[in-house]
């Protein structure tokens, strides 16, 4: 009896041995990895929506049919296809200027858009002349840069969704030249503009919200580049067809494009015939607008 005692108590005592064992190998591993259900993924940040490319080729050929329309006729367009209120930007966002004479001020682009927000950085405070420069130029180089520029082409509407509560003007006398100088036919901002006199003065369509007098340096940050953007209350996706005139601005997705022109077309026709009509009923000479 005794002896089948001390077996069995040596029997326990080994497999508690064994058990401690496994438990402590068990501590010594590290934690399995969580199943996969895409958090780790997504905690880095990740797009959606995905930016379609086109090529130069195409966007002429887009923008040749578009040539000479109007806001209105492309929003009788917009319905024709079943998009109704969509596209059309809010009224808010009006050209700088305006030539009634050749309508100069009007535009059709190829969507190329950015995205400012407002920084969450301090503002540089009080600094010697030398640093503060050292600081601006730091900022735009690191933090609000123009990474777009090299995207422009000829025929590229520039559209900037920026930071609307921020006195900032993202937008200059300066750099419109140069986004100009790189094919972009008109500027698109949901905010601000500055240096707004020159701007006129140079003649580059610019429809905005209001003026803007700060710089960018402490106020905003470049967010990306051609991606899917707000401007006016409407989405923009790089490679739409962005419209602009007295009316204000209009978005045309890219899928759709070819059947809303082809339908402003036949409506800017009939207008200019019933028009010219009532120009020569009225004794007035033909303009720019009729022809």
């Amino acid at each position: 009896m005794k002896k089948r005692f001390m077996r069995g108590y040596l029997s326990g005592v080994a497999a508690l041995a064994l058990g401690w064992g496994w438990a402590n190998e068990c501590l010594a591993q590290p934690a399995a990895a969580p199943r996969p259900d895409g958090a780790g993924e997504l905690r880095s940040g990740r797009n959606f929506i995905q930016t379609r490319v086109h090529s130069e080729s195409e966007d002429r050929r887009i923008l040749e049919l578009f040539d000479g329309l109007r806001v209105a006729d492309v929003s009788d367009g917009m319905d024709a296809v079943g998009l109704q209120n969509v596209g059309l930007m809010s009224a808010d966002i009006r050209p700088l200027w305006k030539d009634t004479q050749k309508f100069t001020h009007r535009f059709i682009g190829i969507a190329v858009t950015a995205r400012y927000v407002p920084t969450q950085l301090p503002p540089a405070g009080r600094m010697q002349t030398d640093e503060y420069d050292k600081w601006v130029g730091d900022w735009y180089r690191n933090k609000s840069s123009e990474p777009f520029a090299a995207l422009l082409r000829p025929g590229s509407a520039l559209v900037i969704e920026d930071a609307a509560e921020v006195d900032v003007g993202s937008i200059g006398s300066n750099n419109i030249m140069s986004w100009k100088l790189r094919g972009c036919v008109g500027v698109v901002t949901s905010a601000t503009a500055r240096d707004t006199d020159e701007i006129i003065t140079e003649g580059i369509p610019l429809y905005f919200q209001k003026p803007g007098r700060g710089i960018r340096p402490g106020r905003n940050e470049i967010e990306s580049v051609n991606r899917p953007i707000v401007c006016g209350g409407v989405l923009v996706m790089p490679g739409d067809v962005i419209v602009a005139d007295g009316d204000g601005v209009i978005v045309v997705p890219r899928a759709r494009a070819e059947e809303v022109a082809n339908y402003a077309k036949k409506i800017l026709d009939g207008d200019k015939a019933a028009r010219r009509k009532l120009y020569e009923k009225l004794g007035l000479p033909a303009d720019a607008s009729v022809k």
